[in-house]
């Protein structure tokens, strides 16, 4: 039975530009001694600082069999990794203009900024007429988040109050599978991935995936890792969640429609009965309860919401566009 828990990368990716060859180079030899300022990268070198930045993230999960466990908490590791995450979000608050909201109404602003996104669905496209190899092309580059799920919110989970703490566990709870191994998320995509005949090693896919994966799953790290995200952090998952059941209903037909077997349909199945129940967790005990308990994490609860629904947009027009799609 396919099982990805405990499972460390075998080794470090491959390199996608001088600034991850230099970082990996010292993180396989001697972390110690990184250039915590290295070259400035130009706007060029973005796959190139977005794995970097992912490799430097994946230090706080699993780790890499060729790097010592040590690395996480260098000096210079750290000022690397800082430097490029204060890039990201100053590239992501740069994108954001705001958006009003009342306290009085605060879930229900929020949940309605998030249902009037009207960004590219692929999966609207692999409902009707995707075919089998693009779907795989999917499913592989979903699997760099998709096999640690709901792991970056669970940094947030100390930094929060009481109330909002108590609905992200529930909400947790469910992703984690309720308490069987066998119904965790991140297992059960792993187990379809096998069906089909894809490497479930973790990160297996890396090497191939484009900018906005690398950028999707270094935002979320890094809204969960900062706890002064917290609450970007949390509305991040909100918009996740609310956008996430009607495309899993519409990928399960389209993967019907292609025959593509029950675990993989399991899988979307499964997202289209629980995210129509983690919406509202999200949304109203989640972030209705962090906003009322600290107001100050209000705008970024929406500056988060908006980050995820424009990153999904921005990963749809460049897979569809691959594809020779108009997005």
């Amino acid at each position: 039975m396919t099982t990805v828990s405990g499972i460390r990368p075998a080794t470090l990716p491959s390199p996608r530009g001088p600034l991850s060859e230099q970082v990996m180079t010292a993180l396989r030899t001697d972390p110690s001694r990184l250039d915590p300022t290295p070259a400035q990268k130009d706007e060029a070198d973005a796959v190139d600082a977005a794995l970097t930045l992912w490799v430097l993230h994946e230090l706080s999960y699993r780790g890499f069999g060729d790097v010592s466990p040590e690395a996480e908490w260098e000096p210079s590791v750290l000022a690397v990794r800082r430097r490029l995450q204060q890039d990201l979000e100053a590239r992501l608050r740069s994108r954001w203009a705001g958006h009003p909201f009342s306290a009085d109404s605060f879930a229900d602003d929020l949940m309605a900024f998030i249902e009037s996104d009207d960004g590219p669905s692929v999966a609207s496209y692999v409902h009707t007429s995707a075919t089998a190899e693009q779907v795989l092309e999917l499913l592989r580059w979903r699997s760099i988040y998709h096999l640690k799920e709901s792991d970056p919110s669970s940094w947030t989970l100390p930094r929060l109050t009481s109330a909002p703490k108590a609905a992200l566990a529930e909400l947790q709870y469910d992703e984690y599978g309720s308490g069987r191994p066998d119904r965790l998320h991140a297992h059960l995509f792993a187990r379809a991935m096998e069906s089909l005949g894809l490497d479930t090693s973790y990160g297996a896919y890396l090497d191939e995936c484009p900018l906005e994966v690398l950028e999707m799953n270094n935002v979320m790290t890094l809204f969960g890792l900062d706890g002064r995200l917290r609450g970007a952090s949390m509305g991040h998952l909100a918009a996740f969640e609310v956008t996430s059941s009607v495309p899993s209903s519409r990928l399960v037909r389209g993967l019907q429609r292609l025959g593509m077997g029950e675990e993989i349909i399991d899988y979307y199945a499964e997202h289209v009965v629980a995210d129509s129940v983690h919406d509202q967790i999200a949304v109203r005990l989640i972030c209705g309860a962090l906003a009322a308990d600290e107001p100050d994490q209000a705008d970024d609860i929406f500056f988060g919401a908006f980050t995820c629904l424009d990153q999904e947009a921005r990963f749809a027009r460049a897979i569809l566009g691959r594809w020779g799609v108009a997005a």
